[in-house]
């Protein structure tokens, strides 16, 4: 066992938040074309108010400090929130696209500490990656910020969104990670707007490109073992937790807003009107969740994949119940070992009766969430992981 995945397990076991996801902006300067953020600011917290909120944090028990946007560099005060929050003995990954990051920015987010810098790269051509973030020149800027950074020693991670504008392009930007000296993610999720605009789900590629990726080696390591049908489930596994959401991690937004996780919309609390810990400990929404166990789903819990799929709770909230499936998950436990789901066999019985389905219920919107890296890291499920 890791010991991430070590300290995971005893944050559980004492409830605590070992991790969390702070956002500091939703403003940015792209405009990607895959992007779920409304970009506008609706009122952010100050530097003040967030320094309060990394104190509560801190004295929560976080470690594991993921500080993002929108674009971090947009607010003045990036560097004095991630100060502070180095002195508080985070441990502290940034995520950006780069364009902003130069000589003298690399100099200081390596004087601060930081553990790791996550970058997004689409593509390796200038054409694709600029067409996707609407930033003419921010491939070349963005990979001139990765060469800064890697010159003073930091952490880089190479991320990319896998979209059918870009999907024939994977190996050329796993080459480039190579070329560079950094690590390689990929997500192959595309997630509806917060405003409920499902539009841009038109981006997400088929099954069967999926199904190639599984097939992928230099991304899976051993095909034939990350295919193979699942096992039957056990006890541990049916008096398991979906993720950790809620249970060890959460994301706070800009305004402060508390929420299991940056993909589950669950409005838990605000740190602007109550302490962080009273919201942790007392939220009735945290507690729904923590109440949740694989047997407790309906579906999922009769599902073949019930063990090893990367079922998101987040997900499936957004697509009417967070006991209820995540159809993107499915498609991707199917994908990975060409063995149905319990919910496409459910969908198909009931698609199969046709005519006979004479009153329908409204359906709620669907979205589509990321899948796992690292067992037992603070941001499981977020991609494919392989390493330059």
């Amino acid at each position: 066992m890791s010991l991430i995945a070590e300290m995971s397990q005893k944050a559980l076991k004492l409830g605590l938040p070992i991790s969390v996801h702070l956002d500091i902006t939703y403003r940015c300067n792209e405009r990607c074309v895959h992007c779920y953020l409304d970009h506008d600011d609706h009122g952010e917290m100050t530097t003040a108010e967030i320094i309060d909120v990394l104190a509560q944090l801190a004295d929560a028990g976080v470690f594991f400090l993921s500080i993002s946007g929108g674009e971090v560099l947009m607010r003045r005060d990036f560097f004095d929130i991630v100060e502070r929050a180095r002195q508080l003995l985070f441990n502290v990954k940034v995520k950006t696209n780069g364009v902003m990051i130069r000589e003298k920015e690399a100099a200081r987010l390596r004087q601060l500490g930081v553990e790791q810098i996550q970058i997004s790269v689409y593509s390796h051509r200038p054409e694709v990656h600029d067409a996707i973030t609407k930033l003419p020149g921010s491939l070349k800027k963005t990979l001139r910020a990765i060469r800064f950074l890697k010159s003073q020693g930091l952490k880089v991670s190479i991320a990319n969104v896998l979209m059918a504008g870009n999907f024939s392009d994977q190996a050329g930007v796993i080459a480039l990670a190579k070329e560079l000296g950094v690590h390689y993610t990929l997500d192959p999720t595309i997630t509806p707007k917060m405003d409920g605009d499902r539009s841009i789900l038109a981006l997400q590629i088929p099954g069967s490109e999926l199904k190639q990726v599984f097939n992928n080696a230099e991304l899976v390591g051993n095909v034939e073992e990350f295919c193979a049908p699942p096992p039957a489930p056990d006890e541990d596994v049916m008096d398991g937790y979906p993720c950790s959401a809620g249970h060890t991690a959460c994301y706070i937004s800009p305004y402060g807003d508390v929420f299991p996780c940056v993909q589950f919309p669950l409005p838990s609390g605000n740190v602007r009107r109550q302490k962080f810990l009273d919201i942790w400990h007392h939220s009735t929404q945290l507690k729904e969740v923590r109440s949740i166990r694989a047997r407790d789903l309906p579906t999922c819990s009769t599902c073949a994949h019930v063990g090893t799929c990367t079922r998101c709770p987040g997900l499936a909230y957004m697509e009417g119940s967070m006991r209820g499936p995540s159809t993107a998950d499915c498609e991707k436990s199917f994908q990975r070992t060409g063995i149905p789901s319990a919910n496409m066999l459910k969908r198909a019985r009931t698609d199969s009766a046709g005519p006979l389905i004479q009153i329908q219920l409204p359906m709620n919107s669907a979205q589509d969430g990321p899948f796992p890296v690292e067992t037992g890291s603070p941001e499981a499920l977020v991609g494919i992981s392989a390493h330059a």
